[in-house]
């Protein structure tokens, strides 16, 4: 029976799986939409990896993503890490010289700089939905088209539209004025495209330096469109890795490696439970001003600042 290691990113919009050989090649990736229910996705997909790849063993699981905390505490995994981490680790084991990463996920985007394979700095974008997968997605049906031709018609473009791209509502707008105006759909889309990569880079770079070798990872890096506006705007090459949608679960599988190699090579992984993730409590803890949520399952405990719970 073949031996992985298992890697999940839980996200707001999809849910991402790797199974990882030893050696840290990608033997299996999945990518599916969370639609909401982070649990029944992961369910399906480990359905679908078991149809793929037939019976396997886990040597070890990491979780990384939004809902990391949850899937960690369900399948007992042997580390849960945030996604910079994640990203940055998966794009050092792509790209050992990369300087710079550049990901946009479903709902937020981030940069993460890295000198010598260590992340130096970091920044995260979670305030405004503008250039992010799910944006892209509304406006594409908008438009009435599909999302992978959205690149094909902006590559036409023969007069690109200014849009304003600091606000997802005033970028919307700014797209239905431009077509009351008669303004040519490609037109619109690759200036919506320029104008949130610049959105990006103002919101994010803050006067760091980005410098290459440059990596552009997350589902939207598979928008054609998005990657030469990214390439045109600062001038330099940016590659997109060959797992861009899954570098956080593949570098959450990384970890997990480094986990059990901690625990002399025992994995608390035990898989799905049968009776689902047994939220037993959900409250706002009113001992001071924080209020924060509270979630508490038949395996952990978290939401608190304090760390009381």
């Amino acid at each position: 029976m073949n031996a992985y290691y298992l890697g999940i990113d839980m996200g707001s919009v999809s849910t991402n799986l790797v199974l990882m050989n030893p050696d840290k090649t990608v033997a299996h990736k999945l990518y599916l939409r969370s639609k909401g229910r982070p649990v029944d996705s992961l369910a399906a997909g480990f359905c679908q990896l078991t149809q793929q790849v037939g019976p396997y063993t886990v040597l070890g699981a990491g979780v990384t993503g939004s809902g990391r905390k949850l899937i960690g505490s369900l399948i007992g995994a042997d580390i849960v890490k945030n996604e910079i981490t994640a990203h940055a680790l998966a794009a050092v084991t792509q790209e050992p010289e990369v300087r710079t990463v550049l990901e946009i996920g479903g709902q937020d985007s981030k940069m993460i700089w890295i000198q010598n394979g260590v992340v130096q700095d970091f920044a995260m974008n979670t305030v405004c939905a503008a250039g992010t997968g799910s944006f892209l997605d509304r406006q594409a049906a908008r438009l009435g088209i599909g999302i992978e031709e959205l690149a094909g018609l902006a590559a036409a473009s023969q007069h690109p539209q200014r849009i304003a791209g600091r606000c997802a509502v005033f970028a919307e707008s700014d797209m239905i004025h431009k077509q009351q105006e008669g303004a040519a759909t490609a037109d619109i889309l690759w200036g919506l495209c320029k104008a949130l990569v610049q959105n990006f880079l103002n919101n994010l770079a803050k006067g760091h330096a980005v410098k290459g070798p440059v990596l552009f990872q997350g589902g939207v890096a598979a928008n054609g469109a998005m990657l030469r506006a990214f390439q045109e705007e600062l001038q330099m090459p940016v590659k997109v890795p060959r797992y861009y949608d899954v570098m956080g679960a593949w570098g959450a599988a990384i970890l997990a490696q480094e986990a059990v190699a901690e625990q002399e090579g025992q994995t608390k992984f035990h898989g799905l439970d049968a009776e689902g993730p047994g939220v037993i409590e959900s409250f706002i803890c009113t001992d001071c001003s924080n209020a924060c949520q509270i979630i508490r399952t038949r395996g952990a405990v978290w939401g608190s600042r304090c760390g009381k719970y």
